[in-house]
């Protein structure tokens, strides 16, 4: 009788320092999938679908955290601004008509100040823990897209930027709410 409870207490011990032992890269079926902090993250956000899109594509997000997921999502806000601004220079080349430049010049600001403080706030008060001060940030990303979007008197050329900005900053904030 106590040979078995040995012996069991024996094989118990062992599978217990193989599976400390054996590197996490190597037994991922251990780890929980990040997949479910993906989805039950963008699932308190106001685009489900664009989060998860979002995040799914992203590197790095399969081992993020809730803050890591965030930082993510502002690096996106700084490429959709670096994509808005790409466009306006180039409507801004094709030549406008007075209206139009002014509009263009102001929403050009605008994407810069998302570039210049939005995007490094965000990304700052994250690393140091600070969630309220991205949230601003991020929450300020999608002011300048909307204020872009109203610029123009009538059919904007940067209405699928805007948008796009203005989703992803959204995102971000509910993303960065949850740390709070």
């Amino acid at each position: 009788m106590t040979n078995s409870k040995t012996l069991i207490m024996c094989f118990f011990l062992q599978a217990i320092i193989v599976m400390v032992t054996i590197p996490a890269s190597h037994c991922r079926s251990f780890l929980p999938s990040n997949e479910n902090m993906i989805e039950s993250t963008c699932k308190r956000t106001p685009n489900y679908n664009l989060c998860l899109q979002t995040l799914k594509v992203s590197p790095g997000s399969s081992t993020a955290d809730v803050s890591g997921l965030a930082l993510i999502m502002v690096k996106v806000m700084k490429a959709k601004a670096n994509d808005a601004l790409k466009i306006i220079h180039d409507l801004q080349g094709k030549g406008a008509g007075p209206k139009q430049r002014r509009a263009l010049s102001s929403c050009a600001s605008k994407y810069k100040a998302v570039l210049i403080a939005d995007v490094p706030q965000a990304t700052e008060a994250l690393q140091k823990g600070d969630p309220k001060f991205a949230e601003d940030g991020a929450n300020d990303a999608a002011n300048e897209a909307t204020f872009c979007e109203s610029d123009f008197s009538g059919k904007s050329p940067l209405t699928k930027q805007n948008n796009a900005m203005h989703d992803v900053a959204a995102i971000t904030a509910a993303i960065v709410r949850l740390l709070l």
